[in-house]
């Protein structure tokens, strides 16, 4: 029974990471202050 509460528990917590995920991937600006280039994409002319 402990095992099976402790399992919903990380399921539910892990849930909330991913959603938190998508969230914030969804809703960030074109690059933030920090430059950590997490949140922006060039998609421009490949380097050779």
């Amino acid at each position: 029974m402990m095992q099976n509460v402790l399992v919903i528990l990380l399921f539910i917590a892990a849930l909330a990471y991913i959603i938190r995920l998508i969230w914030n991937t969804l809703h960030t600006q074109k690059g933030c202050a920090s430059s950590c280039t997490k949140c922006k994409v060039d998609f421009g002319t490949p380097e050779k």
